[in-house]
């Protein structure tokens, strides 16, 4: 059964056009941002090859006990029980991307990956426009940063893809410090997509990873992870650029070994989720404070409320354009 808490539904389908002039006007880096971490692995393909982005003893391990092993992986590849339209309409806002062709198969299809297949990346940007044209205030971040089994004539196909289904909602390239809500609906932008690959060079509508820094603690420790976030922060880009504080554990292949039958929702994230989400609801947005926030499972816990919530933070403080 899926836990629904507060905040899931489409309680927040709107925040970012209901947010008061005083935060539309602030640039967009300093606002607080929900974000999901492998945005889109609420459902993977047991029946698939296992995925190009895996460890070849994994590889090994899928082809001797197949189906049995994709299934234990299956509990150890989904990071998010909420589809795309799900986690849109709870008011997550970015989406962290790993996408891969499938070898071997005819075409240049580009699929979503997380050790197993997903979606087609085209049905899941359609369902993504759908929620947009519905909504003409939200506005979403869309993080292509890995990239398995895939040529130059791929990449070529997945920019094109992006660029068709979005169109003219794409925003493009210019200063991050000038990206504000008001900015962005004024020009009717609603899209922003950072891809982390030299093919989106020289494409206005592809901003480069750079822009958007997201350090990775990579410990399944609590208070390691905490002591990560605050020490990036404190270094994060004055300017130039958005941020990305990644709220998340990370499986070694230890955890795994331990937790194998219960996966990384019951093993890893649920017992230390309120040590995290304590940590989340102390946190301040701003010039040098936290801008976008990611976690997974956003549907265990208020996640997307709590940091929706934070922005009211901004308010109390003096209006800059005032001096």
């Amino acid at each position: 059964m899926k836990t629904r808490p507060a905040g899931i539904g489409n309680v927040n389908a709107d925040w970012m056009g209901s947010l008061p002039p005083k935060l539309s006007g602030m640039p967009l880096k300093h606002l607080a941002v929900p974000g999901s971490h492998d945005s889109f692995t609420y459902w993977v393909d047991v029946h698939a090859p296992v995925g190009p982005d895996q460890k070849v003893y994994v590889k090994y391990l899928a082809t001797m006990f197949s189906v049995l092993a994709k299934k234990v992986m299956v509990k150890w590849s989904m990071t998010q029980n909420l589809t795309f339209k799900e986690q849109l309409d709870a008011g997550i806002r970015y989406f962290d991307l790993r996408v891969s062709s499938k070898p071997g198969e005819a075409g240049l299809e580009i699929f979503f990956i997380h050790g197993l297949f997903g979606h087609k990346v085209r049905d899941g940007l359609l369902e993504i426009d759908s929620f947009l044209r519905k909504h003409r205030k939200e506005v979403i971040f869309l993080d292509f940063n890995h990239y398995y089994a895939m040529g130059s004539e791929h990449h070529k196909y997945l920019i094109k893809m992006l660029q068709e289904v979005f169109s003219s909602k794409l925003c493009k390239k210019c200063e991050v410090e000038t990206i504000t809500l008001d900015y962005l609906w004024e020009h009717k932008y609603q899209v922003i997509i950072f891809y982390h690959h030299p093919s989106a060079q020289g494409i206005p509508v592809m901003w480069p990873g750079d822009k958007i820094p997201a350090p990775w603690a990579n410990t399944t420790e609590p208070s390691k992870l905490i002591q990560f976030l605050e020490t990036t922060l404190k270094q994060r880009a004055k300017e130039g650029s958005f941020h990305v504080s990644q709220a998340i554990l990370t499986p070694r292949a230890h955890t795994v070994a331990r937790g194998l039958v219960w996966g990384l929702r019951n093993y890893l994230v649920e017992r230390n989720l309120p040590a995290i989400m304590s940590w989340v609801e102390v946190q301040r947005p701003g010039s040098d404070g936290i801008n976008i926030i990611t976690s997974d499972f956003v549907e265990l816990t208020d996640f997307a409320n709590i940091v929706i919530r934070l922005n009211n933070l901004l308010l109390s403080e003096p209006d800059p354009k005032a001096r």
